[in-house]
């Protein structure tokens, strides 16, 4: 079991900075895939910064908390897409639907159990232990 989840977590989180590179790279091809729609050099900017930052954190820390069976690192990918999640949730009662709103709702649900479950059934280290 715990073999599984490490590769389901190092699977996930190369899925995640394959996202962040698309964005640091394209953002303007990638953005439209995700319902942002780039205006300008501010707006790819704007785009290229917080989502690469959002998706190679996220990436990182999975890829890091489960190539060094380091479960304190899986709160951080946990808590990015838990608040993504209520934000969607949030969107999903003010705005109203639409057209896939459920599949990026289940991706980050996904990651949050797993990162949670990682979090619980990997070991936890000291910040020293991980640096060298």
């Amino acid at each position: 079991m715990r073999l599984i989840l490490t590769a389901i977590l190092l699977v996930t989180g190369l899925f995640y900075l394959l996202g962040g590179l698309g964005f640091l790279i394209t953002p303007h091809a990638i953005g439209p895939e995700f319902g942002l729609t780039s205006i300008g050099a501010q707006g790819l900017s704007t785009a290229r910064a917080d989502m690469t930052a959002f998706f190679a954190v996220t990436g990182v820390c999975l890829a890091w908390g489960a190539w060094r069976r380091a479960g304190d690192m899986l709160l951080v990918p946990a808590a990015l897409c838990g608040i993504a999640l209520a934000g969607r949730l949030v969107s999903l009662f003010v705005d109203g639907s639409y057209d896939g709103f459920g599949a990026p709702m289940l991706g980050e649900a996904f990651t949050v159990i797993v990162a949670i479950a990682g979090n619980r059934l990997l070991p936890h280290h000291k910040v020293e232990e991980l640096a060298g």
